[in-house]
This record gives C-alpha cells, structure tokens and sequence, in this order.
C-alpha cells in the first residue's frame, strides 16, 4: 500500500484539505448509509412499529459512536501535535492508551446493557407494544457495537498516518456489505428486524477488522506500542487518557447530542402523536446523520492541519483552515436543507408507506426540522476548531449546551406554545441560539487578543 503524500505544514490549504476531505467525506457518508439501509428496509420490509423500535435503539448506537469520537479525537489532537514536534513514540504511545482503555470501557458497557436489557428499553423511551421489537434488535446490535468503536478510533490514527483513502474504504465497505445484507435477510430470507441488526452487526465487524489489519500490517508512521505494566506506566495511561477524555469529550458530546435529541424527541412525539408519531420522527433521526456526517467529516478533516499548525505555531495557516471549514459547512448544510425541503414526500417514501398516518405526520412536519440544518453544520465545524486548538472546556461547554440543555428546554417548551410544529422546531431553534452565541464568542475572543497584540 502506498502511503498518500500529505505534508501539514507546508501544502497549499485548499489542496491539502480537498485531499483529506473527499475521501473523508464518501467515508463518513456511507457510514451514515448504514443507519439509513436499516431504516429503509426495516420501514418498507417490516413495517412503521418495526422502525419506530429501531429509532427507540438508535441512541445506543450514537453512544458507541460517540466512544469512538472521544477516543479518536482526544488521541487525534495529542497524537498530531508530537508528531509535529518529531515525538513519534509518544504518538504511538498515546494511540495505543486511547485503543486500549477505550475497549475496556466499551466491554463493560456492552455487559451492562445485556444484562438489564428491558429496563434500558424502557429508559430509552419504549412502549410496551414495542418492546418485543425493541429487544429483537437491541439483542443483536449491542454485543457487536466494541467494533463500531474500533472502527471510529481508527479512522482518526489511520488519517493521521497520511492515509485518508483507507481511512475512507473503512467505512464504504462496511456500508456495501450492510445495504447487501439488509436486502438478503429481509426480503428473500424474510429474518424481520432480526435480519437488518444482523446485518449491520456483521457490517460493524467488518469495519473494525480493517482497522486491525492497517494498524498491525500496513501503518507507516503510527503503530501500537506495547505498554509497560508498572506503576508508573499505569498512572501515566491515566494520566494521558484523560487529557485525551478532556480534549475528546466535545466530539463526544456531539453523538450524545444525537442520541439526547433522539431519547428527549421519542419521550415527545410518543406524548403528543403516539407510535405514529415516533416512526414520522424517526424518518427525520434517519436523515440527520446525514447532515451530521458531512458536518463531522468537514470538522476531522481540518482537525489534523488545524492541530498540526497549531503545534508549530504557525497562526496564518491555522486560521485559513478554519476559514474554509465554515465556507464548506455552509454550503453543505445549505444544500442538504435545499434537498430535503424540494424532495421531502419522496424521501419519506423511502421508508414509509404513503397514505399512513406516520407519513402524513413526517412529510408536514421534516421541513421545519431540516430548516436547522445550516446552523447544525456551521456549530459541528465551529467547534471541531475549538476542539483543534486544543480549547477543550470551551468547546465541551458550547456542545452540552447545544446538544443537551438547550434542546431539551427546546422540546420541552415549543409543543406548549406552537403545538405540533414546536416538536419539529425544537433542535433548530436550538442550534440558532448556539450559532449566536459562537459568534459573538469568537468576535470577542479574537477582540482581546487585538488588544493583547
């Protein structure tokens, strides 16, 4: 395999963010792919409960995602500034803490929730009509989500090793071997909801195993180090992973925020329009990560030059990226807003049947919630830069309020005021607030630092 010839320091910007984020962008969105396959064969193949239960189980899948950012993005940071400054075996040592502590952490997890697997269902916001199929799915998908976690850490150290086209075929294969399996087990084998987790289930271990075989067979630069057992090396592990935990935690929060938006909008929608309700939303959670993805592809992929040019001091090159990302977080989330608002009945028939009441509920009610998809893409960038300077409590403060307060206080308020389209309001009322609020931060931060100068 031939390493891509990526220079941080001295490429051209545009180039050198062109070069990262294509490949980085077909990557993320076919890993969105996999979420939307299930949802479009579980809804047209199974049926809207079947949908509604995948929806009640999403908000564990964007925690292991979000395991996989912490991780990933907290090594990503450390790891691209030794680089820069030529400590390569600190590098690899702290790639191979945030593997291993990461896999640890997710192992008990994953034991926690199969072992109180109907009391999370309930917690998640489960009806008892849906609970069977929640658990035919939840079963399944949980035990094989450690490898949707390697998957997610991986791509961060194979991109950082100057292989963003790996890095990408990461997450397309995977999607190509779930949107084949998904149509296999659930329309000519007929396996229901069982087939479409098993689907995504092997699609995972897919994933993860292609991480495995880069980092131990393929790794230019970075490779896993063997630890040292003492005391010191252990309290040192500690040490490093929770500054990786602090500079990560954002990026964390910004899958939480999904799964938050996903957990607080079920507990609403099944409140005001029942079962139908929560499938019509789910129609929308199912399109997010879309939009999400391209927004998480634009931050990664300036995360590297940004921390790079950080690490070197080189100020002018730093803020030209960050510059850029916004442009293409604009445009990208002005796009998808375009896209969904022109072709929403159609893309709602993709996974539900016309004339149902949930995709009444959904085609009325998906082009108010995509109207906050511009300043969703703008805040992921704005706060992947944060994250890239390594301003870790400032960017860790602006994602919890955007992704968990602000919008729970969003869902619970609008319903009382604008009755149904307050539901569908909600997260981009709160996404606006935040975008405000970045603004004026940025203007006076960069004010100060004028009048320190």
């Amino acid at each position: 395999m031939q390493r891509d010839r990526i220079d941080f320091g001295s490429m051209n910007i545009p180039v050198l963010f062109r070069k990262i984020f294509f490949p980085t962008l077909l990557g993320m969105v076919c890993m969105a792919c996999i979420t939307i396959a299930d949802g479009i064969f579980v809804g047209r193949g199974v049926g809207s409960d079947a949908l509604a239960a995948v929806n009640i189980v999403a908000p564990i899948f964007m925690v292991t995602t979000g395991i996989g950012l912490l991780f990933g993005v907290g090594s990503s940071v450390v790891a691209s500034v030794h680089l820069s400054q030529r400590k390569v075996k600190a590098a690899n040592i702290n790639i191979t803490q945030a593997l291993l502590v990461s896999l640890l952490l997710m192992a008990a997890g994953i034991s926690l929730v199969m072992l109180f697997n109907k009391q999370t269902a309930y917690m998640l916001g489960s009806s008892d009509q849906l609970l069977p199929l929640v658990l035919e799915y939840m079963n399944w998908i949980v035990p094989f989500s450690i490898f949707n976690m390697l998957a997610n850490i991986g791509m961060f150290m194979i991109r950082l090793d100057g292989s963003p086209k790996f890095a990408m075929l990461c997450n397309v294969v995977p999607a190509l071997i779930n949107v084949v399996l998904d149509y296999i087990f659930v329309f000519p084998i007929q396996m229901g909801l069982t087939g479409a987790a098993l689907a995504t289930a092997l699609a995972e271990v897919a994933g993860g195993l292609m991480v495995l075989v880069y980092l131990f067979g393929f790794s230019k630069t970075l490779h896993l180090y063997k630890l040292k057992m003492s005391m010191k090396s252990l309290r040192l592990t500690c040490r490093n992973t929770g500054y990786m935990i602090q500079l990560g935690a954002s990026a964390m929060l910004g899958e939480l925020a999904i799964a938050c938006m996903m957990l607080v909008g079920n507990y609403a929608f099944i409140r005001m329009l029942k079962e139908d309700g929560v499938a019509a939303y789910s129609v929308a959670c199912y399109c997010l990560p879309i939009v999400f993805m391209i927004a998480n592809a634009i931050a990664q992929s300036a995360q590297p030059i940004i921390s790079y040019n950080y690490g070197t001091g080189d100020a002018a090159r730093v803020h030209e990226t960050f510059r850029l990302s916004l442009k293409t977080a604009f445009i990208s989330g002005l796009t998808a807003f375009a896209v969904m608002y022109v072709f929403c009945p159609y893309i709602v028939a993709m996974f539900l049947e016309p004339g149902c009441p949930a995709y009444g509920i959904a085609t009325k009610g998906i082009p108010y919630f995509a109207s906050g998809f511009i300043c969703f893409a703008l805040n992921i960038a704005w706060i992947g830069y944060y994250q890239s300077i390594e301003l870790a409590r400032k960017a860790m403060l602006f994602m919890l309020l955007r992704g968990i307060i602000l919008m729970s206080i969003c869902f619970l308020a609008l319903p009382h005021l604008l009755g149904e389209n307050g539901l569908w309001l909600a997260v981009p009322c709160a996404e606006l607030i935040i975008f405000i609020a970045l603004t004026i931060d940025y203007q006076y931060r960069h004010k100060i630092c004028r009048v320190v100068e």
